[in-house]
């Protein structure tokens, strides 16, 4: 049987300007350890700003998000605007503040923000080829962006501004413990709270690894 290829969507590199660096490996590794071929990919683009996480301030220089999560990927990274969407059998999209200023504005704009050209496209394409996409973390938002018309069912954990945030785009939102997921069988999505609710690594991965599990599962069967 050949290796179900999945795409893993990154944001940068760093917690609080680009995609969470544990949540990150952590998808990363179940997806090796069970075997799938993994195609990183992240947007072309200058970040909103870069954080010097030592300090929290932002720092006076600028970066690239691609160049940025070609950190995490050890160099084997796409522009997602040349990704072939249609190779792949499912997308993850770990969290990370990144998820929400880098892939889309939810940071700034909150359930008035728009997605990135090429994370939509990519999104949209593995969605509509009836192929699974997990969010982890606060990267429900995007999903709740882009496929809100048609009222799939994520989590973020129990943030009620942010779950708010995620109705008012016309997703719905179900609480959920750091170790759960939220599965729609219907649109083939996957969440979990992550970082979000997260007080350690281990924590964290709990929910991610089973994530991981899930889609694997539908992306066999679809």
């Amino acid at each position: 049987m050949a290796k179900l290829r999945v795409g893993v969507l990154l944001s940068g590199c760093g917690v609080y300007d680009g995609a969470e660096v544990h949540e990150s490996v952590i998808t990363l590794l179940a997806l090796d350890r069970a075997g799938a071929e993994i195609v990183c990919m992240a947007p072309s683009a200058d970040q909103l700003h870069v954080i010097d996480h030592r300090t929290g301030d932002v720092a006076p220089e600028r970066r690239n998000v691609l160049v940025e999560a070609a950190r995490i990927a050890r160099g084997a990274i796409a522009d997602v605007d040349e990704v072939d969407a249609s190779a792949l059998d499912a997308l993850v999209i770990p969290g990370g503040f990144g998820a929400a200023k880098n892939l889309c504005d939810f940071a700034l704009k909150g359930p008035d923000c728009t997605v990135h050209p090429g994370v939509a496209r990519v999104v949209r394409a593995v969605h509509a080829a009836r192929k699974p996409v997990g969010a982890i973390c606060i990267a429900p938002t995007l999903v709740a962006r882009l496929l809100g018309t048609e009222t799939p069912t994520v989590t973020i954990g129990n943030d009620a501004a942010t779950a708010a945030a995620i109705e008012k785009m016309g997703a719905r939102h179900r609480n959920c413990a750091v170790d759960g997921t939220v599965v729609d069988a219907e649109h083939l999505l996957v969440t979990t709270p992550a970082y979000m609710l997260a007080k350690s690594i281990a924590e964290a991965a709990s929910g991610i690894e089973k994530l991981v599990g899930e889609v694997l599962s539908m992306a066999a069967r679809s």
